[in-house]
């Protein structure tokens, strides 16, 4: 259940609404709203409402820490978000005005980084070499000499604009770089156009980052570098996001905080105690005392407290579940003495009691072989009580007393 419904009553939807239905409330919103449909002042802010509603809430993660902590929760989240005429621009194309316009913000860049799962235990640096689009130093992004760069009066300063033409008894509109600057939205004299840049008013940077995996992150976890992406005139740069892939470990699994491990023990250890041990995730060896007389039954999960995961950021281990498998002697283990004197410590056979009045048949068993025994069709059984094997099957004989 959501802290707060603040947003979602905004939008006038409930907090388990899809995402189609916040789009739909969105939309129906919007157009009621837009400031230039609507020119009121509290239609303007009802506009500034609803679209920061629909930013966070269309956001899969901002939902989330949103419904678990409320609007106090998403203080510090990422860098700054889109305002209300991106968003509505996203849906509808630009507005009303039905000019083009350039986003506020440049898009994410995301990277996936692989991580061992000795890596998100211990932790560890990576360092990164990203090119990248800069503002020209020397003219600060102008593309020329103070003062002399004019906007575009055709454009305004977008580099595109849109073309109306007749097709015979049709009208065609389209999008189309401005010819008048050349898609760049400035006007300039050559001779004053910045000479580093050349008036493109950006140019190339190469820059190390350094990406910190901290003990306990986990699969799917996201690195911010915010503002480190391309950046460009009158944009605000988008975030560089670095995407934990956790690759999977032979001998742990991770669930959580707690660490998983299957253990193969000798019949003679789960049964009458001594020790065990292996290599843990974190490189030391870990060796466990086994109780005499604490039997291990095949199946059985033990757990080492404080030896799994480190808790991310909050100090302190989960748990190491061991899951035993017990190892029996070999099939031809057949030392009559010692089979006498395990009859002797070990709890009585079971008797198998027959009703009385009922027939008993007495069989042999044999080791099962997949292919001598399994029957794909089911004709093979039918093939076989023909040959003379029985219902039984081949390696099953028995006789009826």
């Amino acid at each position: 259940m959501a802290k707060e419904t603040k947003f979602y009553d905004a939008l006038g939807v409930a907090p388990t609404a899809s995402d189609a239905e916040l789009k739909k409330a969105y939309r129906k919103a919007a157009l009621k709203y837009h400031p230039d449909k609507n020119p009121s002042p509290e239609a303007a802010e009802k506009f500034k409402e609803i679209s920061h509603a629909y930013e966070i809430l269309s956001d899969d993660q901002k939902r989330e820490i949103y419904d678990q902590y409320g609007e106090e929760g998403l203080s510090g989240q990422g860098g700054p978000g889109m305002n209300a005429d991106d968003i509505f621009a996203q849906f509808f194309g630009g507005g009303f005005h039905g000019g083009p316009q350039r986003p506020s913000r440049g898009k994410d860049i995301k990277h996936s980084i692989s991580c061992t799962l000795e890596d998100l235990y211990k932790g560890k640096t990576v360092k990164l070499a990203l090119n990248k689009t800069v503002l020209c130093k020397d003219c600060d992004g102008r593309g020329g000499a103070e003062g002399k760069v004019q906007q575009c009066p055709d454009c305004h300063g977008s580099g595109m604009k849109f073309v109306t033409k007749q097709m015979g008894p049709m009208i065609q509109r389209f999008q189309t770089v401005c010819d008048k600057c050349q898609g760049t939205g400035d006007l300039c004299d050559p001779k004053d156009r910045c000479q580093t840049c050349k008036g493109k008013k950006t140019q190339s940077e190469r820059k190390i980052l350094q990406v910190h995996i901290d003990p306990g992150m986990r699969d799917g976890q996201r690195i911010v570098f915010s503002g480190e992406d391309d950046q460009e005139p009158g944009v605000t740069p988008g975030d560089v996001v670095f995407i934990v892939d956790e690759k999977p470990n032979q001998d742990f699994q991770r669930k959580g905080n707690d660490l998983y491990k299957e253990y193969e023990v000798d019949l003679l250890t789960a049964l009458a105690g001594g020790e065990i041990g292996f290599k843990h995730i974190s490189g030391d060896w870990i060796k466990i005392p086994i109780t005499p007389g604490d039997v291990i039954s095949p199946g059985e999960i033990k757990v080492v407290e404080g030896q799994g995961m480190p808790v991310y950021r909050q100090g302190g281990r989960g748990n190491l579940l061991i899951k035993f498998t017990v190892k029996f002697p070999e099939s031809h283990f057949a030392d009559e003495d010692k089979l006498k004197e395990l009859a002797n410590i070990l709890p009585a056979r079971k008797e198998v009691k027959v009703p009385s009045g009922l027939e008993v048949d007495e069989c042999d068993m044999v080791k099962y072989e997949p292919a001598r025994h399994q029957q794909t069709r089911r004709g093979d059984a039918y093939d076989s009580e023909d040959e003379g094997h029985g219902a039984g099957g081949p390696g099953v004989q028995c006789a009826s007393q």
